[in-house]
């Protein structure tokens, strides 16, 4: 048996419960490897799948958690054996398919990373989707120009999984970090993750009429979206660009075209679930070796399964900091 989070359906009601139940291992999904599982982590996604609504799952009942770290049980893949320590982030586990609020997970082949050297499963998990996407929206910007020595870069949302672990990464490589938050008790959790500027979340959270301001911003990870990502937009500097993370403020983005024909800026879409295994890979290598662990534990909740219900209502609402690891091992 396998202790797991279950969400279950009350069919009349249409209303979904969650709670911790003993399931069998024969009751797990089809897949190539079975990972014993040590830790998981909270993200947004997790959030809605816990919830009363149920969120984005289909099928009940159903085992959330889009992340999970552990050692390879078994595998009928050759890339796989047992003892090899693996990470996984994204692929709809979690959503459409079984995920990692259980001490044990078969998934496909395809959907592992191995874990890459000096980097333990916990770590991993303190990292997670949020800081793999935040690793992913400094190399498009790098990519795309980026390097140390050409201003500050604004990361907004800054407080969030994803902000965090940005913040801390590029603080780490040089850079001169703007965090916004709207917590301004929260402005020495971020300079201690490396910070040098804190912008209150008013000072850039509403479009103006001019469609650009002063060039300010060498650079941008934006995890908000909405008013805010047009105003910054109006913002970077000539050339520069705004990775796109979240959409917290709203889907909506009331800006106008006049920034990048006039200033050559770029808008960088950054997806962290379909990624291609080798740009996985790119990314969980550069984690290892660009992340400050110092500043990675600093981030860090430690949680359980029975935590999550309660974990998964306050993320919801915003009231998450840093990084959740849940510990399957206990």
């Amino acid at each position: 048996m396998v202790r797991a989070l279950v969400v279950e359906k009350d069919e009349e009601s249409g209303k979904t419960r969650a709670g911790v139940q003993d399931i069998a291992e024969s009751d797990l999904p089809e897949g190539d490897v079975t990972v014993a599982v040590e830790y998981s982590t909270l993200n947004y996604k997790d959030g809605l799948c816990i919830g009363p609504g149920g969120g984005l799952v289909r099928r009940y009942p159903h085992v959330p958690g889009i992340d999970f770290a552990g050692t390879v049980e078994a595998s009928d893949d050759p890339r796989y054996a047992p003892g090899d320590k693996v990470v996984l982030t994204g692929w709809r586990v979690g959503e459409a398919h079984w995920g990692g609020y259980a001490q044990k997970a078969r998934v496909k082949a395809d959907w592992l990373v191995p874990l890459p050297e000096g980097l333990g499963t916990r770590q991993a998990m303190a990292v997670g989707t949020a800081g793999f996407t935040a690793m992913l929206a400094v190399m498009a910007l790098e990519d795309h120009g980026l390097a140390p020595g050409q201003g500050p870069v604004l990361v907004t949302g800054a407080s969030g999984g994803v902000g965090s672990v940005a913040t801390a990464i590029l603080a780490r490589l040089g850079y001169e970090v703007a965090a916004v938050t709207g917590r301004p008790e929260g402005a020495d959790y971020l300079r201690g993750l490396g910070a040098t500027q804190i912008v209150p979340r008013e000072d850039v959270a509403e479009t103006v009429k001019r469609p650009l301001e002063s060039e300010t911003w060498s650079g941008c990870i934006d995890a908000v979206g909405g008013a805010m990502l047009a105003r910054v937009l109006g913002q970077l500097k000539y050339g520069a660009s705004a990775a796109a993370v979240g959409l917290a403020g709203g889907a909506d983005l009331p800006a106008k075209v006049v920034p990048f024909l006039l200033r050559g800026v770029n808008l960088l879409g950054i997806d962290s679930v379909m990624q291609p295994y080798e740009n996985r890979l790119r990314a969980w290598e550069r984690i290892a070796r660009d992340l400050p662990m110092d500043r990675l534990e600093a981030m860090v909740t430690p949680a359980t399964l029975e935590d999550l219900p309660k974990l998964g209502a306050d993320i919801l609402k915003g009231q998450v900091r840093g990084r959740v690891v849940v510990d399957l091992t206990a």
